[in-house]
């Protein structure tokens, strides 16, 4: 398991003529702040982290419901979030945002598939491209606010009458409060419709609707106090306690409400647990939730991450050996005894382990990468094809793994290929943002490789690349 981070792509606010910012880029950057669907400040990175087992299970959790659901394309990527807080959310048509405290606080399959099952129904339906159009409306509304406030302004500057230029403020702020109202009982409804639709894909699949109502009741103890002072009208979700009242009678009327998460999918779902758990925890707090005491599989399994945490190899080594004895084709066993090996300074003993977990996962491409950046990082000359061929895999499947082009650019150098390390170090920047440095790199890349091969086209696709227009 291990984190990377993802920048936000923001426009910039352009002043207007005469160094001032137009009214309706002012209604919109502040209509922005106040109701964009993304809960972080768009300046800062996203801490996102890349885990092949619990991808898998992802995957495996939400492909039946995007085929329910009729989504073109068949599916979308879940993209794991390490925010301790309840809360998934979707920006577009082809990822789910999941944070990692859903995973660590559903006790069962049902709880994340009724969650994955909501965010589909936002992408079935079209939502994000609807929002646009309701932020649309309610600049509109904002901007007449913004005019008639503007006007009344300067109606009482010249008559020298402070009431008249106090209506003119109250006339800004009504239209301002006007929009996001207007904005926030969309976004209200656009929840609602996406309940009914998870509701509908989770029928359709034989699956439960009890883990979606679990969800709920969750959020509604949680918010029992806020609520009580809230305004419902100022909030973008239903409030938690009327959701899960007008969810429960509709829910339980599906035929499946009973129905049981397969057990092999739970203990998948337990040992995902366990190890998200003992990564991302406090070391004490895993301690404590897996103690010693406890023979489980997910308990030994937290207990090994921790060991390999906290910088103890051998006991990390040694307690997972004991888990490849009880489950010998479990492939993330074995990925997690080459990542200790590998992270511990023995890149040539990680070789075989990891090399077993592709064998057993081979279309798991974060196991590929780490395999070939083991062979890349043993400096033994009989391995660099392996190490290379392993890589180029990888970064196939997966184009933004950044630190794999790191390896394979190395490992291209050792190999005396300098205009194919140069495309490596450029794909790897360009996969990382840094645009202006990889066009560089490409550019050096292209001097040495054929005119028209395919190394060539890649760096001449870098090189000439030229960043939307936001």
């Amino acid at each position: 398991m291990r984190l990377r981070r993802l920048a936000h792509v923001v426009a910039a606010i352009k002043p207007a003529a005469g160094g001032r910012m137009a009214a309706s880029t002012a209604i919109a950057a502040a209509l922005h702040l106040a109701l964009a669907p993304l809960p972080a400040a768009a300046q800062q990175s996203m801490p996102l982290v890349r885990d092949a087992e619990t991808e898998s299970l992802l995957r495996d959790y939400l492909t039946p419901i995007m085929r329910a659901a009729n989504v073109p394309g068949g599916t979308a990527e879940v993209v794991l979030v390490r925010k301790r807080d309840f809360n998934a959310f979707v920006v577009d048509s082809k990822r789910i945002f999941v944070n990692t405290g859903v995973l660590v606080d559903a006790e069962t399959p049902n709880e994340v598939i009724g969650v994955l099952a909501h965010e589909t129904g936002h992408i079935a339906g079209g939502h994000m491209a609807r929002m646009r159009e309701a932020m649309a409306k309610a600049q509109l509304i904002a901007a007449l606010g913004m005019v008639l406030g503007a006007g009344a302004l300067a109606a009482g500057a010249a008559s020298g009458s402070s009431d008249i230029g106090t209506s003119g403020v109250v006339a800004m702020g009504g239209g301002m409060q006007a929009a996001q109202r207007s904005f926030l009982a969309y976004q209200r409804g656009e929840e609602e419709a996406a309940d009914r639709a998870a509701l509908k894909f989770l029928e359709r699949t034989h699956q439960s609707p009890k883990g979606m109502l679990t969800v709920f009741a969750r959020f509604a103890d949680q918010q029992l106090l806020a609520a009580r002072y809230a305004d419902p009208y100022a909030q973008s979700h239903p409030m938690p306690r009327d959701r899960l009242t007008g969810l429960t009678e509709k829910a339980k009327a599906s035929p499946y409400f009973d129905a049981k998460d397969a057990p092999a999918l739970q203990a998948r779902h337990d040992l995902m647990r366990a190890k998200l758990i003992a990564f991302t925890d406090n070391p004490t707090s895993v301690q404590r939730r897996y103690p010693a005491s406890d023979a489980s599989l997910p308990a030994r399994y937290a207990r090994a991450v921790l060991a390999f945490r906290l910088g103890d190899p051998a006991g990390a080594q040694r307690q997972l050996d004991e888990l490849v004895k009880l489950q010998p084709n479990n492939p993330y066993f074995w990925e997690l005894k080459g990542q200790a090996l590998l992270e511990g300074g023995k890149p040539k003993e990680a070789v075989a382990p990891l090399r077993k977990a592709v064998a057993l996962a081979p279309q798991a491409a974060l196991i590929r990468i780490m395999l070939g950046e083991a062979l890349a990082a043993t400096n033994d000359p009989a391995l660099v094809d392996e190490a290379i061929a392993e890589l180029n895999k990888g970064v196939a499947a997966e184009p933004n793994a950044g630190l794999a082009y790191r390896h394979l650019a190395g490992a291209y150098a050792r190999r005396g290929e300098v205009g194919l390390a140069d495309l490596a170090t450029a794909r790897g920047m360009f996969a990382e943002g840094d645009v202006a440095n990889a066009r560089r790199y490409a550019a050096r890349a292209q001097k040495t490789l054929k005119t028209g091969s395919p190394g060539w086209v890649q760096a001449d696709d870098i090189v000439s690349y030229k960043p939307p227009k936001l």
